[in-house]
């Protein structure tokens, strides 16, 4: 029986790892992209619109999103973190079993 637990963790962390690589992979997708597609706009900005600058809402808007992509890849969310969703998931565990307990009491 502990070999199969042991199995189990192994797999479970492996699976975890994976997952986090896809996680961190994505960011540097979207990263790359940022740093590809920017410059185009701003280029197309100055060449056809030059009297109105539009392209820092374009590059301040992703650049939020590329922001909060990285501290969730890289684990460094200050709110809404691995330890609060865990915090959650017991209080929700928690309260189901509280509802359950409640509902054989009247049975």
């Amino acid at each position: 029986m502990e070999i199969a637990m042991d199995d189990f963790k192994e797999k479970f962390a492996y699976e975890r790892a994976k997952k986090k690589v896809k996680e961190i992979r994505g960011f540097y997708m979207n990263l790359t992209c940022y740093c590809v597609v920017i410059p185009i706009l701003i280029f197309v900005n100055l060449y056809y619109t030059p009297e109105y600058y539009w392209f820092p809402f374009s590059m301040c808007g992703w650049g939020i999103g590329l922001l909060l992509h990285g501290m969730t890849a890289f684990d460094r969310m200050p709110f809404f973190n691995k330890a609060w969703e865990e915090r959650k998931m017991l209080e929700i565990l928690e309260n189901e079993k509280r509802k359950h307990e409640n509902v054989k009491k009247f049975e």
